[in-house]
């Protein structure tokens, strides 16, 4: 007779450590079965969570064919699922922090006559920072699904200058553009705002002219992003820009291709003081905003909302992920 593991959890962004999880409890039995937190229940958590049918579809992909072979995903919609009665599992598998769910669910089947499941506990995998890799650290952008930190500090120990071979990356299209009459930004910006899902946040404006037309319609910008120009000439219009409407306001120098310590520091404070108080923050830039973006997708929680002019076509969207991230990280890297 094949034995017959549990395991349980959300398995949001597939991370290393979901897969250790695995790999151990498929060493242990033949066959395992996966409870998935449902869509309910996870949304009630976070608005962010992916669908259940995509987590358990990313789990697959990442899982070999022999591996695949040998699990089972099932909808999990309560604290302890079928654990608590399920009479032909005999072991299941935790980490630290879901081991006392584990021996309650064993206080239950014994309380029902049932037997006690094998408790088995499978140590955390660690990032290259030393905290544990976690699905929440992921989804607030400090590190990939490999533990890998998305921005090493020491990338900005000195400020970093556009190369030829990045300017020409650069040139590719980043984003979904909405367009809208130069006459009135507003109405790209409008559309724009229309596409997203409510729980995407926060939104970020690079740009006076974006900065502006979103304090136009009303949506004031988490974090803004000004140089007091628009395609790189002067523009009288940023002074009707209500700094007072904002939290913060903070300067940083960063003259043209450039990508300076002191850009980096006020994007990552401005990130940080939405990240703990959901308070916003004006950036006003000596020299330029544009390549700004490169470093926000860097720092900013996953679906968090960039967006930027394009001129004479209206307004790019671009919502941070864990593509936007690794696509930042190489430009980056282009830098000298």
């Amino acid at each position: 007779m094949k034995s017959i593991g549990l395991v349980g959890g959300t398995f949001e962004f597939f991370h290393v450590g979901h897969q250790k999880l695995i790999k151990t409890a498929l060493s242990y039995c033949d066959n395992l079965e996966i409870w998935i937190i449902s869509d309910e229940i996870a949304r009630r958590k976070d608005p962010r969570i992916s669908a259940w049918k995509e987590r358990c579809d990313f789990i697959r992909l990442n899982l070999s064919l022999e591996h695949n072979s040998r699990v089972s995903f099932h909808v999990l919609a309560d604290k302890f699922g079928v654990a608590t009665y399920h009479d032909k599992a005999s072991m299941i598998f935790c980490t630290s922090e879901t081991k006392s769910n584990c021996l309650l669910i064993n206080k239950k089947r014994i309380e029902d006559g049932l037997d006690e499941l094998s408790i088995i506990e499978v140590p955390h995998v660690y990032s290259e920072d030393g905290n544990i890799i976690s699905s929440s650290r992921i989804r607030d952008g400090k590190i990939d699904p490999n533990g890998k930190m998305w921005f090493n500090e020491g990338i900005l120990a000195s400020d970093l200058y556009l190369t030829k071979e990045a300017e020409v990356s650069l040139k590719d299209p980043f984003g979904t553009l909405f367009k809208g009459p130069e006459s009135d930004h507003s109405i790209a910006i409008k559309d724009a705002l229309d596409s997203l899902e409510i729980h995407h946040s926060p939104i970020i404006g690079v740009g006076d002219v974006t900065v502006k037309s979103l304090q136009d319609i009303g949506k004031i910008a988490s974090i803004g992003l000004i140089d007091e120009k628009t395609k790189r000439e002067k523009w009288d219009g940023f002074r009707n820009i209500d700094q007072t409407l904002y939290d913060f306001v903070i300067k940083c120098d960063n003259p043209p291709g450039m990508l300076t310590k002191s850009l980096f520091k006020s994007c990552k404070l401005a990130i940080h003081n939405w990240e703990m108080n959901n308070l916003s923050t004006l950036i006003i830039v000596d020299g330029e905003e544009d390549l700004a973006p490169l470093l926000l997708h860097l720092l900013a929680p996953i679906n968090s909302v960039i967006l930027y002019g394009q001129p004479n076509q209206g307004v790019v969207v671009r919502i941070t992920g864990l593509d936007s991230k690794s696509r930042c990280q190489d430009l980056i890297s282009l830098f000298k």
